[in-house]
């Protein structure tokens, strides 16, 4: 049965798990690519192009190739799988925490790239200066370095999410189709063309396109109005 605004209960389902998948992915890609992309930014070790090279990986890997080595690694027949099972647990594979699992990964260069790019613009001459000041360094990077980076933090965010939001490959591979825990907007959309349900297709392609849009709309916007006030 469809609601008012035309989408049946299981694409409402659909839409909740993607909103709570790709807000709890973008959460965890900020907390943990945040000192990874500051340690790029400022790191002269001979293991950062390694480091930026598997960090870009999804955005040259098909995302099947990664979906498929998560369910062998995160399956009942796999490392990760056995030793979940061996503490009484259960596989990851065909789960919502194997999909963040997945999405974390896919989504990592789409927060880790931005969030370099913004460390790496703020240079050394501020921090320098908070240290002449005798701020630590947890005082400069809080202080200092997260505020003028804002605009980075701003677009790693909307990337981010919005990125997660119209997975398919990864999450299908790994999650499977499971309403209600494991089925996302692009997979309904997928559902609903292989049934001929056009109309159903459209007005959800229709508002992931939008929501997409007007996500990116926002980002450019602020950071181009805070470039003309800095100006």
């Amino acid at each position: 049965m469809a609601s008012p605004e035309g989408l049946s209960a299981t694409d409402l389902s659909a839409l909740w798990v993607t909103l709570k998948l790709a807000s709890l992915t973008t959460v965890l890609l900020l907390l943990f690519g945040t000192p990874l992309a500051w340690w790029l930014a400022h790191s002269r070790s001979r293991l950062k192009p390694v480091l930026e090279s598997l960090v870009a990986l999804p955005l040259v890997l098909p995302p099947t190739v990664l979906g498929f080595y998560l369910l062998v690694v995160l399956g009942p027949q796999g490392p990760v799988g056995r030793l979940l099972q061996s503490f009484g647990g259960q596989p990851l594979a065909f789960t919502f925490a194997g999909l963040v699992v997945g999405s974390t990964l896919y989504s990592l260069p789409f927060v880790v790239q931005p969030l370099q790019a913004a460390f790496t613009a703020i240079g050394r001459r501020p921090l320098e200066v908070a240290a002449t000041l005798r701020a630590s360094p947890m005082d400069r990077f809080f202080s200092v370095a997260l505020p003028m980076a804002r605009p980075g933090f701003l677009t790693a965010t909307v990337l981010g999410f919005a990125h997660t939001v119209g997975e398919f490959g990864v999450v299908l591979m790994i999650g499977g189709n499971i309403p209600g825990r494991t089925r996302v907007l692009s997979i309904a959309i997928y559902d609903h063309v292989e049934a001929l349900e056009y109309g159903h297709a459209h007005r959800l392609a229709a508002a992931l396109l939008l929501s997409s849009f007007l996500m990116l709309l926002v980002v450019y916007g602020l950071n181009r109005r805070r470039g003309a006030i800095r100006r």
